[in-house]
């Protein structure tokens, strides 16, 4: 019944996380540690590895449908890789409270920036710039933490103009390419809990089927943006608060 219940759990992470655009690292860190009273090194491990099929199966039906900006995902995930690679040497050296409530603050301001921002924008002066600094954000929490970087990659795709169904294809590319170093690396240190792990990694996979096809149903209908926007900016407020408290 656990390994059926894990399945469930993992296809409705699934389903939801990518087609909103992230990975899954807080509702999987959350399910972990609260469910299964993994610690914090364990769950971050075993959340990341558990991510990773999940988002190349997104990825693959987002590129079917055309979806991915290839251009700004690439930009990104230049800057992001060594962002990983920077944050797994200093994850040692970082105490874990300061860099809890840095990454909580940031994702309390992209939450509220993207609350105040209206529609698409894209008179940004330096796209360039503003793609590697989103890019390097996400690759350092991934380092650091074990987190799969997805919310300030979203927001920051947003924030630069794409509508959230693009952004949320373009944000699955990044992960899959920032986060399979993380993994690897993290599934090397030894620390994942396969048994946990593998359930959930099968229901993910799943749902992250189903993702890039309720994605094109939802693009029919614009009220659907408008309401996701709000949640996704409320879910990053809320994930900053809960770590905070």
């Amino acid at each position: 019944m656990q390994v059926f219940g894990l399945v469930i759990i993992g296809v409705l992470i699934g389903t939801f996380v990518i087609a909103m655009g992230g990975g899954g690292g807080a509702f999987y860190l959350g399910v972990l540690t609260a469910l299964f009273g993994l610690s914090p090194v364990t769950a971050a491990a075993t959340s990341l590895v558990t991510a990773l099929p999940s988002i190349y199966v997104g990825v693959i039906g987002y590129w079917r449908h055309h979806r991915i900006n290839f251009k700004i995902g690439n930009q990104m995930l230049f800057a992001a890789i060594p962002g990983v690679i920077l944050g797994l040497l200093l994850s040692p050296w970082i105490p874990e409270k300061i860099y809890t409530w840095i990454i909580a603050l940031l994702l309390i301001y992209f939450g509220v920036k993207m609350l105040m921002r209206r529609g698409q924008q894209r008179s940004l002066q330096h796209p360039q710039i503003a793609a590697l600094s989103y890019g390097l954000l996400g690759g350092l929490m991934v380092g650091i933490s074990g987190s799969s970087g997805g919310g300030p990659i979203i927001a920051g795709l947003l924030l630069m103009g794409e509508s959230l169904f693009d952004a949320t294809a373009t944000s699955s590319y990044v992960l899959a390419g920032m986060c399979s170093l993380g993994a690897l690396v993290h599934a090397a240190s030894g620390m994942v809990d396969w048994s946990i792990g593998v359930p959930l990694m099968i229901g993910a996979v799943i749902g992250g089927l189903f993702a890039p096809t309720i994605v094109e149903y939802l693009d029919r209908y614009p009220i659907s943006e408008q309401i996701l926007r709000v949640v996704l900016a409320l879910m990053l407020i809320f994930f900053g608060l809960k770590s905070l408290f």
